[in-house]
């Protein structure tokens, strides 16, 4: 090996425009190959801050960036989990309040409780490309601040309605507060982190998730005791609403809209922290600007069907399950106080799912479509046990239930396959739309299935949970059959052994000007399995 600068690898160089002043990256090559295309290596463990190496120009960078690393997780992780809790609160407390008197005081009749449960989505799918564009073209921090303040304001005004209609009114209205939420995320995770160091953090950030569920059963247990004129559903949206608009405070103060804003980091820090991306990211998003031939390529690109298949599939059991979570553990004979304790364990085992599935996706980079594979599996089966309850053991009915817990890991698994595998600004806030209109879709069909007809044994309902999941598993497979094949052309005619952990560096010299280009304009970047 012999190191040396050229004039062709000018893009790397360009990519960290932020960090100015730093010397040139420098690429590892063979001595018989075309200068302009690098050699990367360690294509199977991931190694976030090594598989950038001394090519960042600053003296002892591992010790610095492992220093900025550690500075980045303390400032903005726990914003986002807390956040992520709240998020998810007030998608699991319908489902509490429904145990709780919303039902009779909104004076509910046949499917208009599914319809509840489904236009939230219905106001997230018609805010979601909006707002996916929006978060990639205003100060994020801000812009997810006020998000914040309007998504607490309409889950405390819940607790006003007195029928279906301010119901619809006020669910859809939280759909159009929440959809920026997670693709805000994504894109903020894309902005400060690797992509080896990526599926762990979304793992970290989504358990809010799980975590929130735990609180929100919490909650309705503590005000499910409460003796009051107001009813117990009220005071969930009440506190709730309450708690989430008083939390913009700290977001407002705390979270930065982008790495040359963050004052927890010094310049020099600002520095390391926008190289780390550049090299070993998937493109820096300062001074991107919206490009319609990205657009294109990020539709006509099969990877990006196969994630929508994943979602889709995910997604519609998630709708349903997630509505009438409690209403399914009262007709296991459990009471209402006792269906929100059931779910606290259900909770932290969801939360210890997502984290160790995140954890092994971040460390391995061959592993993340057979992780979905295995976290959806359990669901197949405690699907189709609980679609044949009135066959099994009753003993078996609860632990089916819980087997269910492992699906909700499939969707941050997702996000991390999208944020590792698309390079490019527009290319990747695409497919975040594209992802997250999948995602209402499937979470507005979900809760239709659980026939009131039906109740309390819904076999429709399980039965197409059972054949989603299974449906998903196929998606995951193929997925990772389709992205190995691609590796290996990709190696082929280029000539290099890539890496997985590489941001990948431009060969094109009439597009080395730009650092905002997609993984097909790159050589060296592979993708992760």
């Amino acid at each position: 090996m012999s190191e040396m600068h050229h004039p062709r690898s000018s893009a790397a160089r360009n990519a960290s425009s932020m960090a100015e002043g730093l010397p040139s990256i420098s690429i590892d090559r063979e001595q018989d190959q075309d200068p302009s295309v690098p050699l990367l290596h360690n294509e199977t463990e991931s190694s976030a801050i090594s598989d950038a190496p001394s090519r960042l120009g600053i003296p002892n960078n591992n010790a610095a960036a492992s220093k900025v690393l550690a500075k980045i997780d303390r400032a903005i992780i726990p914003l986002l989990f807390i956040t992520y809790m709240f998020n998810f609160m007030d998608k699991v407390i319908l489902s509490s309040a429904a145990v709780f008197g919303l039902r009779e005081d909104t004076h509910l009749k046949g499917q208009q409780y599914s319809w509840v449960g489904s236009v939230f989505y219905l106001g997230y799918l018609l805010w979601t490309y909006p707002t996916t564009v929006l978060v990639a073209r205003l100060p994020t921090g801000r812009y997810l601040t006020a998000n914040t303040l309007f998504w607490g304001s309409v889950v405390a005004l819940t607790a006003a309605c007195h029928n279906f209609s301010s119901l619809l009114v006020v669910r859809f209205l939280l759909g159009i507060a929440e959809a920026t939420i997670t693709p805000g995320f994504m894109f903020l995770t894309s902005t400060w982190y690797t992509r080896d160091e990526m599926p762990i953090r979304v793992g970290v950030w989504f358990s809010g998730n799980s975590v929130g569920g735990l609180v929100a059963s919490l909650l309705a247990f503590a005000v499910g005791h409460m003796d009051s004129t107001i009813k117990p559903w009220r005071w969930m949206y009440i506190i709730l609403g309450t708690t989430t608009f008083l939390w913009a405070i700290p977001l407002l103060i705390l979270l930065p809209d982008n790495i040359s804003k963050a004052t927890f980091l010094s310049l020099e820090e600002r520095k390391v922290a926008a190289q780390r991306v550049a090299s070993s990211g998937t493109g820096t998003t300062e001074g991107a600007h919206w490009q319609w031939d990205q657009v294109r390529e990020c539709l006509v690109d099969p990877k990006s069907w196969f994630i929508v298949g994943i979602e889709l599939f995910t997604q519609i059991p998630n709708g349903g399950s997630q509505s009438f979570a409690n209403i399914v553990v009262e007709s296991l004979g459990f009471t209402n106080l006792q269906s929100t304790l059931i779910n606290i364990p259900y909770s932290l085992l969801s939360a210890a799912i997502i984290t160790g599935s995140g954890y092994l996706a971040g460390r391995y980079r061959t592993l993340n479509c057979l992780l979905i594979t295995g976290v959806i599996l359990p669901c197949v089966i405690g699907s189709a046990i609980i679609y044949r309850r009135t066959h099994v053991p009753h003993n078996l009915h609860l632990f089916a239930y819980f087997l269910l817990s492992s699906g909700s890991a499939a969707m941050p698994l997702t996000m991390s396959l999208v944020q590792s595998n698309f390079r490019g600004v527009t290319k990747k806030m695409t497919i975040t739309a594209v992802l997250f209109i999948t995602y209402c879709i499937g979470n507005m069909v979900g809760p239709h299935f659980f026939l009131k007809s039906e109740g309390p044994l819904y076999q429709t309902a399980f039965k197409t949970i059972m054949i989603c999941y299974s449906l998903a598993i196929v998606c995951a497979l193929s997925l990772r059959i389709y992205l190995k094949w691609m590796n290996a052309n990709r190696t082929r005619k280029e000539g290099i052994v890539g890496s997985a952990g590489s941001g990948g560096f431009v060969r094109d010299a009439s597009i080395t000007a730009s650092e905002d280009v997609t993984d097909w304009q790159v050589v060296g970047f592979r993708y992760r399995l």
